[in-house]
């Protein structure tokens, strides 16, 4: 079989990037179809069913798919086992080239309250898309179907065979999926993380999170009798001296300092951070209160000791724990995400140009810097995966991500799709592409 002209080639990538601005409608529909699979997280119910979804919307592309569900002893969310099945799905092209992970987690957190549209269905209002996951993360698995359509339907030869890494339990929990690929051995070729923004940025790296739940147990009598018979403990009083002293402790967390590079026009360093992120706790009037939960959420930087920082928290509330009889504190470690050292390598120039291609930056534009949100990454990493991980997405401060009205653009998704197209293209700047300039292609373990 000949090779085609790269002059031909060049059409076909021009060709393919009209096809991607013609079909956005089709791509506003499949974006529909997936924020109204409710995966949420916790609980994680839905994960099955937007596998199901995917098999749907990849088939049609020859692609062959995995599912690679993680033991249930692993699914976990805050205050224990977790039910749904844990379905991470593997959508592969094998045609012998050299392999680029494309990374998605396909959970988003649960409905913050606020929202003025069904955050379940897709709301188009002009360029604006919202629903939940429109832009954490759903927008960028459209913007990749959009991609590897127009190629398909030119012609267009690509450098890579494409591996979608559709992963689950990313917002929270212990094991999130992409951690469990890594660590049994199913990752290949360097990887694009889509769990990024659209600005042009070189990805430094970024902080851990671990989340703390304390168990405060009291004792429950009728209200009316707690003061006459001095047996009730209310457990959400008890609490209060444990929140004090996490709030005394949250300025001394926040006064250190990070050497990872902020992000461009922050107001100063990346700092660490300790937060009172939930609370439940009581039943009713009539009832002196026997228990309450507290989520501590801290947020630490590359050059912290998980140990030493979930050790302070636990020495400040147990110290700060009321002597009082039946009244006990448990700790548990519900949700933890390593730190990402920084994963740059010698595929970055040329996402930076498929960047370029897609959003119209210049190369002034960039710059390099960390974050103090998380990824689940540094599990990747410390699997021994020893591939670069380059960073892309839909996020801007103004999409709400995380909170009501989430929302990205169908600008934002064309241009997201071509970065993906030429940076998968044969003849899209071929002399950045690595593998082209050795005769061994390393695969990441």
């Amino acid at each position: 079989m000949t090779e085609q002209r790269p002059d031909l080639q060049q059409e076909l990538l021009t060709t393919a990037m009209a096809a991607i601005e013609s079909d956005v409608e089709r791509s506003v529909s499949d974006l529909a179809r997936m924020i109204a699979v409710d995966t949420s997280f916790p609980p994680g119910l839905g994960y099955g069913a937007f596998a199901d979804l995917m098999v749907d919307l990849l088939g049609p592309l020859g692609l062959s798919f995995e599912r690679v569900t993680a033991p249930r002893d692993l699914w976990y969310v805050e205050g224990g086992p977790a039910e749904g099945e844990r379905v991470n799905l593997i959508a592969r092209r094998e045609t012998g080239k050299p392999v680029c992970g494309l990374y998605y987690h396909v959970d988003t957190v649960p409905v913050a309250p606020g929202w003025q549209r069904d955050p379940l269905s897709l709301t188009v209002e002009g360029d604006d898309l919202f629903g939940l996951g429109a832009a954490d993360m759903k927008g960028t698995i459209a913007a990749t179907l959009l991609a590897l359509r127009a190629a398909d339907a030119t012609g267009l030869a690509l450098a890579y065979d494409p591996m979608l890494l559709l992963c689950t339990d990313e917002e929270g929990g212990l094991y999130p999926g992409i951690r469990y690929l890594a660590e049994q051995g199913h990752l290949k070729g360097h990887i694009v993380n889509f769990n990024g923004s659209a600005a042009p940025r070189i990805w430094a790296g970024c902080f851990g999170i671990f989340n703390l739940q304390l168990t405060i147990k009291g004792h429950a009598v009728h209200a009316g009798e707690g003061n006459r018979t001095g047996t009730g403990v209310n457990a959400i009083e008890a609490a209060l001296p444990i929140m004090a002293a996490l709030m005394a402790l949250k300025p001394k967390v926040a006064d250190r300092v990070s050497a990872l590079a902020p992000p461009p026009h922050a107001t100063g360093p990346l700092r660490p951070q300790l937060t009172i992120s939930a609370i439940h706790g009581g039943t009713a009037g009539g009832q002196v209160p026997a228990e309450v939960k507290i989520l501590v959420s801290r947020r630490y930087a590359p050059e912290e000791s998980y140990d030493v920082a979930r050790r302070e928290i636990e020495v400040a509330v147990r110290d700060a724990l009321p002597t009082v009889e039946h009244l006990q504190m448990h700790i548990d470690v519900v949700g933890h995400l390593i730190p990402t050292a920084d994963p740059y390598g010698p595929h970055w120039p040329r996402w930076q140009k498929a960047l370029s291609a897609g959003f119209g930056y210049a190369p002034s534009d960039f710059s390099r810097w960390g974050a103090a949100s998380c990824s689940d990454f540094g599990y990747v990493q410390q699997s021994g995966f020893t591939q670069e991980v380059l960073l892309g997405g839909l996020g801007r401060p103004q999409s709400c991500i995380h909170s009501a009205d989430e929302h990205t653009t169908k600008q934002d998704i064309i241009a997201l799709a071509k970065s993906i197209l030429a940076y998968l293209a044969q003849d899209f700047a071929p002399d950045d592409i690595p593998e082209h300039n050795t005769r061994t292609i390393k695969e990441g373990n």
